[in-house]
């Protein structure tokens, strides 16, 4: 990526985070070329709705917004708009806050984790190969194949832990 969000540790520190949002939505609208799929105007603009802060977003936030500003106001807009940016890898499911985040490596093969602060609502995405193979060895040992895994871990980022001290 660019010097924007590439690397975790940003989505919890004060930064430039228009560089993150204007690689994003650059790979976004290549990789949707390259795979012959349409990033319509309600896709896109949930795309961007995400991309604005490091945190994870409920569908019927994400509606809240796209109604406002005249893409319909019915729980399908959003819910197929945010399942296509999954299915394209553009952003991925938080199960534990039953919500979505924008991708912030689109295009490239990756196992995130996702570090959750309790607090702010943050959500940080970071690289975790090391505990997919150690998963990928557990489930080979089960006779186990796994087709889809997501790492989260709740806590605190550190501006919430340094404030709780």
């Amino acid at each position: 990526m660019t010097q924007g969000c590439d690397n975790a540790v940003l989505a919890f520190a004060k930064h430039d985070h228009g560089h993150c949002t204007d690689d994003v939505l650059a790979r976004a609208d290549a990789l949707s070329e390259e795979r012959g799929v349409r990033l319509t105007p309600v896709r896109r603009r949930a795309l961007e709705i995400l991309l604005e802060a490091h945190r994870a977003m409920g569908a019927y936030e994400v509606l809240e917004r796209l109604a406002a500003e005249g893409y319909g106001n019915k729980p399908p807009v959003a819910y197929r708009a945010l399942e296509f940016l999954v299915e394209q890898g553009l952003a991925h499911r938080i199960r534990r806050l039953n919500a979505f985040a924008a991708c912030m490596h689109p295009g490239e093969t990756h196992a995130p984790a996702f570090f959750i602060c309790r607090t702010c609502g943050a959500v940080a995405e970071a690289p975790a190969e090391a505990v997919r193979a150690a998963m990928e060895v557990a489930a080979r040992a089960l006779g186990f194949a796994i087709e889809r895994m997501n790492a989260e871990a709740l806590g605190l980022c550190p501006g919430c832990a340094e404030a709780a001290r």
